[in-house]
């Protein structure tokens, strides 16, 4: 569940970017994640180790009928506790 949120989290947060550029067309999105601190409570011993793999498919099913519907997402595992989205390319 976490991982879907997160991926809702990074969809809006890509195509606020978008938006801000001008940007009609997304070909690749790289982000990184490492564990992810839990919002609901802040407690440090509460972070989760999100999937790659469910992190992707809840991205390929939020971007559907959005200009993102055709990009590339690379997400690397990356140490810290916390995401962020390392480059956008799009015209």
């Amino acid at each position: 569940m976490h991982d879907f949120l997160l991926a809702k989290e990074i969809v809006g947060e890509v195509l606020a970017v978008a938006k801000e550029k001008g940007l009609s067309k997304v070909e690749k999105v790289s982000v990184e994640i490492g564990l992810i601190a839990m919002a609901h409570d802040g407690h440090e011993e509460h972070t989760e180790d999100i999937s790659v793999e469910n992190l992707q498919f809840g991205i390929s099913a939020i971007v559907k009928g959005t200009i993102l519907e055709n990009t590339i997402f690379e997400i690397r595992k990356v140490a810290g506790e916390h995401w962020k989205l390392v480059e956008i390319e799009g015209n």
